[in-house]
């Protein structure tokens, strides 16, 4: 079944105005759960638990999220060679992607192809491109055969990196929108102004994207909410394509404006990848990041590493939405000690709250 009958497209959703919600962080937590090993990030449970898979994609969506973005994070042929399962990159790729079909047809929620940094991208050997091209093309070509509504290509450093991928969604995509996001790092910078790896001032590295043809173009992973907002305000300022934002879930801060760059305030040890707890954002800090992309016009949203469904529902309430998970949203007023409800006991409450406070 074609893409086009299942419902409003994304285009069409972002001309009228409405933001989507996509969540992403599907590699932290599967980690967390302890079905994917944190280093070589390879999405084995997509093939060992697929019942697993299935349940997250659902749970993204009764938080909220209006995009099944199908689990193929480094599923390709550089990483799945990495922990000698290259011969298995096909079935992988259809496995995450027919579940994710799936659930959006269960769910009316849009299906979303994966593509991502290949990790062998080097801007000084333009022999490297043939191979991510290849690599980029399978991928592609089954989102396209699964019924993708669009493709992302996400988490590049490199400019010269996202525009493979932008060029591969256009060749091989079947005419699919191409959301394209990037990683910006602290210490890459153009005449005091921040850059990509491969040496690109920001804006114009979008502004190049752009002028390729992205339909959607934004930032993910790397940065907090903190550190993500100003990029967002500076790249608005420059760009007429929709923006996207999908920061990870943790407070990083101007002197460390990546997650990979925070330390532990006790041990002062880096923080990254598993003991990234302790900086953890609150849903309050994911409820002012959804009210600042409102007003700032950012239409494309979500949340990369570390989410879970909680910041996804916190997220989408922020936009003034009310998933099905918002049922069970927090309501301190039946809480017996804090509650306010007529039928809770009084002397029980106050009894117990001077315990609390004393």
């Amino acid at each position: 079944m074609s893409s086009l009958q299942h419902h409003s497209g994304l285009l069409d959703r972002l001309r009228n105005g409405e933001s989507v919600v996509c969540a992403e962080g599907y590699l932290f937590a599967f980690e967390r759960r302890g079905y994917l090993k944190a280093g070589a990030f390879v999405p084995e449970v997509v093939l060992e638990h697929p019942e697993l898979v299935r349940q997250q994609y659902e749970e993204f969506v009764h938080a909220g999220s209006d995009v099944v973005l199908a689990f193929t994070y480094y599923a390709h042929r550089e990483k799945m060679a990495l922990i000698g399962r290259e011969d298995d990159i096909e079935r992988i790729n259809r496995a995450a992607l027919r579940i994710a079909r799936e659930v959006a047809d269960q769910t009316g929620t849009m299906m979303a192809g994966n593509i991502c940094n290949t990790t062998m991208y080097d801007s000084d050997d333009p022999g490297c491109k043939k191979g991510i091209d290849d690599q980029f093309k399978e991928q592609i070509e089954w989102a396209v055969e699964a019924g993708a509504d669009f493709i992302v290509g996400e988490t590049f450093g490199d400019v010269g990196e996202a525009m493979l991928a932008l060029e591969a969604i256009k060749a091989y995509g079947r005419g699919l929108p191409a959301v394209i996001t990037m990683s910006i790092y602290q210490s890459t910078t153009v005449d005091g102004k921040l850059a990509t790896l491969d040496g690109v001032e920001m804006c114009a590295a979008f502004q190049l994207l752009e002028s390729a043809g992205a339909d959607v173009l934004g930032l993910n992973c790397a940065r907090g909410p903190a550190t993500t907002l100003p990029l967002l305000k500076e790249l608005k300022s420059v760009l007429k394509v929709p923006l996207a934002a999908l920061p990870v879930v943790y407070r990083t801060t101007e002197d460390a404006p990546n997650m990979q760059a925070l330390n532990d305030p006790l041990s002062g040890k880096q923080l990254f990848p598993t003991n990234l707890d302790c900086a953890a954002c609150t849903r309050d800090d994911i409820v002012s990041f959804g009210k600042e992309c409102m007003e700032l016009g950012v239409q494309y949203v979500g949340l990369c590493c570390g989410n879970a469904a909680h910041y996804t529902r916190s997220l989408c309430e922020s936009l003034g939405r009310n998933p099905p998970a918002s049922r069970y949203s927090a309501d301190m007023s039946q809480h017996f000690v804090y509650g306010s409800d007529d039928k809770l006991h009084k002397y029980n409450q106050e009894h117990v709250k001077s315990f609390l406070t004393s």
